[in-house]
């Protein structure tokens, strides 16, 4: 059942960062779409909501800093070296950190997820470099996390960090 999972995961249309769909779209509407029609974002970010809930201390609130700042630098003309390979790699690290129910301390956690969140938001503003789109990508990117939050309670969570994991392990393989 798993290896059919991460299967049809890894058959998902790649590059990391293609977004098709949504440029039609602009501003705001375009930056909500966003996160939502590229799995490598969505999953990231649902995985991030469920590993955060379950930290003592939520580290989602660094996400969303880093997150924003990502995307500034994006706008500001800098691009983070390794891009999709840090993508990747934070999916496949969310991933195995859901999966594991990994716990670190508050100030460690907050630094892990900020450096997830640096490599995604600095992607979303190279692909929506104007801010109305960040605007609307960081707040379908909160409304991620907190359905991913909601999904932390259910039993099927670690199974969808297995599942992540297994889709990072896919994208690092392209």
């Amino acid at each position: 059942m798993r290896a059919r999972a991460a299967l049809l995961l890894a058959g998902l249309p790649l590059p990391a960062l293609a977004h098709p769909g949504h440029l039609e779209a602009a501003g705001f509407v375009a930056g909500l779409l966003h996160p939502l029609t590229g799995p490598d974002h969505l999953l990231a970010l649902l995985s991030v909501g469920i590993w955060c809930a379950r930290q003592p201390a939520r580290p989602a609130v660094a996400f969303m800093l880093a997150l924003a700042a990502g995307a500034g630098l994006a706008m500001m003309g800098w691009r983070l070296p390794a891009l999709e390979g840090g993508i990747a790699l934070s999916l496949l690290l969310a991933g195995l950190m859901v999966a594991a129910a990994v716990r670190l301390p508050p100030a460690l956690a907050a630094i892990v997820m900020a450096g997830f969140a640096l490599w995604h938001g600095n992607a979303h503003g190279l692909e929506l470099p104007h801010a109305a789109g960040a605007a609307g990508f960081l707040l379908a990117s909160a409304g991620l996390l907190w359905v991913g939050a909601r999904l932390a309670r259910l039993p099927l969570a670690r199974a969808l960090g297995a599942l992540v994991a297994a889709f990072g392990v896919a994208l690092l393989a392209l």
